[in-house]
């Protein structure tokens, strides 16, 4: 049985938000739809995991957020990268291959 969009995500949402982030600041459905369309499909975020995702990473001084104006003129929260968070991001990116790494020796054939 294959693993659902949220199996594929424990562990590695904070990840794939700071790396969506690093291209820039965007709101929240912005960050979904971005993880979504990179993934072609196989990785959805829904905003019970995605808001509390990012109030734990500001809490940890590596988003930053602010309100503004959409493209369609509504009010949305924007999130951006601190200094902070792009060094956390390569330091997760850099644990997250090593993770694949191993995996990989693992599942290699014998």
């Amino acid at each position: 049985m294959p693993a659902s969009p949220t199996d594929l995500l424990q562990g590695t949402l904070d990840l794939l938000i700071l790396k969506t982030l690093s291209l820039g600041p965007m709101h929240g459905w912005g960050i979904s739809q971005h993880i979504q369309q990179t993934s072609r499909g196989m990785l959805e975020v829904n905003q019970g995991s995605l808001y509390p995702a990012l109030k734990r990473l500001e809490v940890k001084g590596w988003v930053a957020g602010e309100w503004k104006s959409s493209d369609n003129n509504r009010r949305a929260r924007y999130y951006h990268l601190t200094t902070q968070g792009r060094r956390a991001l390569g330091a997760e990116c850099e644990s997250w291959q090593q993770y694949v790494d191993a995996v990989a020796l693992i599942l290699r054939p014998a």
